[in-house]
């Protein structure tokens, strides 16, 4: 079987900024949270033709009102969208438009520009432009790493994620680096053990593309072990997004052999869609 895609299980944050206090004059806001929260409506349904009528429609809106800010929002959103759909031209459309609003913002150096490079390498790394990707994940490193407001999370998927494209260039110690630092600091975020878990099959990959599958499977098979026990992991909700986790992680599972673990996830992560459509 196919193993898992680095493009499906490599998830960026979205760029999600609170809401502005006051509008400018002549600015009519989006409502940011609100199209975030029916994002995540559309995906606990796998609903992908939903959320491009969503996202194309308050894209409109926000260019109507001005809205700069809820632009690059919906541009952010639609970046990943188009990656997960496998829609490569638009996704860099949408990338040199969100990267032209970070420059007409004067937001270079912020949180939300470094969510932009992050999501835009990702895409890029997905649809195999790799040097592009990593220099824009050295410029979203740039910005977090400066700024004291930066998540632990936000972080910790930068690494993991600009890890992904390392391992594509073949640059392995480099690549390693990184998955040991997105370990470490997801474990200081509340239900980070599913990134973690997506960490650790990261890097069975990364071992295996280095060193082949004999010389490396006593660890992949560790890093697998690992994998399962964090996914296991009562406290998490058994959400939508779990359910992503799961069905992305299975075919993993399948090609090193895991074929039980493989099927629970898969079965888990179809009753939860089910219920999600009922």
């Amino acid at each position: 079987m196919e193993p898992l895609n680095k493009e499906d299980y490599a998830e960026p944050r979205c760029v999600l900024c609170d809401e502005p206090y006051g509008a400018e004059p002549g600015v009519k806001s989006i409502p940011q949270r609100r199209i975030i929260e029916k994002m995540n409506d559309y995906m606990s349904r796998r609903d992908y033709a939903g959320a491009e009528r969503h996202l194309l429609y308050w894209l409109e809106e926000a260019r109507l009102g001005r809205d700069l800010r809820g632009e690059l929002l919906v541009r952010n959103e639609l970046i990943g969208h188009f990656r997960k759909t496998g829609n490569a031209p638009k996704a860099f459309e949408q990338i040199d438009l969100a990267l032209k609003l970070i420059e007409a913002m004067d937001y270079d150096g912020t949180i939300s520009s470094g969510t932009t490079y992050t999501n835009a390498a990702t895409a890029c790394n997905a649809f195999g432009e790799n040097e592009r990707a990593l220099e824009l994940f050295r410029k979203a490193q740039a910005v977090y790493e400066a700024s004291p407001n930066t998540a632990a999370d936000l972080l910790g998927g930068l690494y993991n994620n600009m890890a992904l494209t390392l391992v594509s260039l073949k640059r392995f110690p480099e690549a390693h680096a990184l998955y040991d630092r997105a370990m470490a600091l997801m474990e200081t975020v509340p239900n980070g053990v599913l990134e973690m878990a997506i960490t650790c099959l990261n890097r069975a990959n990364a071992i295996e593309d280095e060193v082949g599958l004999e010389d490396g499977e006593s660890r992949i098979c560790g890093l697998l072990d690992r994998a399962e026990e964090l996914l296991d992991t009562p406290s998490v909700p058994r959400d939508g997004y779990y359910a992503f986790v799961l069905e992305k992680c299975a075919p993993t599972f399948s090609y090193y052999g895991y074929f039980l673990a493989a099927q629970r996830f898969e079965e888990t992560a179809a009753a939860i869609y089910k219920g999600n459509t009922e």
